[in-house]
C-alpha cells in the first residue's frame, strides 16, 4: 500500500472537462442516461426525485451587464480520492458504497446497499440519487436498454461509475490480447458523446495521457478543494471567478 492507502497499480482514473468548450448541449448527460439504463419518470418535473448521474449546472459571476458572464459545468460522480477513503464509502453501514484502489473508481453495490442514504448526506457534490420508484420504460423502450448494465430497484442509491462496464470490457480484450492491465484503456460514454471534446478520460498517473496533461494545466482547478476529498474530475477555465465559485469563495 502507498503512503495515501491505494496500491501501487499505476493506474488511477480520473476525468478533466473543459469549461471553456463546454456549450451547455447536455449530450454528455443524454448519453450517460441511455448507455447506464438510468430511469425516468412520466413526470420529470421534480428535480429532488429525479435521477441524473452527469448533471449540467449553469452557472454565472453574479455581475450585470455587461460584465455578465455564464458557463456550463458538466457533473459527474467526482470518484474522490482521499487518503484511505472517500466521504461515501466511510459512513456506508454495509459496504456498498466501495472503492477499487486498483483503479480509483468509487462503485455502488445495488443489491448490497439497503437505502439508508449515508452516502447521499456524506458527498458534498450531491452526485447521488435514490431510486424512490421502480424502474419503467413505455413500450418499446425497455427493448433499447443495455444488456451490460443491470437496472436498479426501488429503494437504493445509485451514481456515476465512470461506465466501469466498459472497464471490464477493456480488461476482456486486454487479457486476451496479452496485454497488461496497466495498459488498459477505455472511454466512457459522456466523454464519447461530447462534440465539442470538452471532456478528457484516462490515466492520472500516465504523464503522457492527455488527462494527466490537462490536471496540471494552470487553467485547472476542482470543485470544493478546501474538503479535502481530492476529487479525480479536474475542470479547466481561464475565468478566475469560476475558480473561486468552484470554492465557494465568490
Amino acid at each position: 500500500m502507498s503512503d495515501n492507502g491505494h496500491t501501487q497499480s499505476g493506474v488511477l482514473y480520473g476525468m478533466a472537462i473543459d469549461l471553456d468548450k463546454c456549450t451547455g448541449c447536455m449530450a454528455c448527460s443524454v448519453a450517460c442516461q441511455a448507455e447506464n439504463n438510468i430511469s425516468f419518470r412520466p413526470d420529470e418535473s421534480n428535480k429532488l426525485r429525479s435521477i441524473t448521474w452527469m448533471e449540467v449546472y449553469y452557472l454565472d459571476n453574479g455581475a450585470e451587464h455587461p460584465d455578465y458572464r455564464f458557463s456550463y459545468l458538466p457533473r459527474p460522480c467526482m470518484h474522490c480520492n482521499a487518503p484511505h477513503h472517500s466521504p461515501c464509502t466511510f459512513v456506508c453501514p454495509v459496504n456498498a458504497t466501495v472503492r477499487d484502489e486498483a483503479t480509483g473508481i468509487v462503485g455502488h453495490i445495488y443489491p448490497r446497499c439497503i437505502g439508508c442514504r449515508y452516502c447521499m448526506v456524506a458527498c458534498p457534490y450531491h452526485a447521488r440519487d435514490f431510486n424512490w420508484w421502480d424502474p419503467a420504460w413505455p413500450e418499446p423502450m425497455e427493448q433499447m436498454l443495455s444488456p451490460k448494465v443491470s437496472t436498479r430497484m426501488r429503494g437504493v442509491v445509485e451514481k456515476c461509475s465512470f461506465c466501469s462496464h466498459r472497464l471490464n470490457a477493456a480488461r476482456s480484450k486486454a487479457y486476451l490480447d496479452g496485454l497488461e492491465m496497466s495498459e488498459v484503456t477505455y472511454t466512457p460514454a459522456c466523454v464519447e458523446a461530447c462534440p465539442s471534446q470538452a471532456i478528457a478520460f484516462g490515466n492520472l498517473l500516465d504523464e503522457h495521457s492527455e488527462v494527466a496533461r490537462l490536471a496540471k494545466s494552470e487553467r485547472a482547478f476542482r470543485l470544493l478543494s478546501k474538503l479535502n476529498t481530492e476529487p479525480k474530475v479536474y475542470y479547466l477555465s481561464r475565468h478566475p471567478w469560476l475558480h473561486n465559485l468552484a470554492n465557494a469563495s465568490l
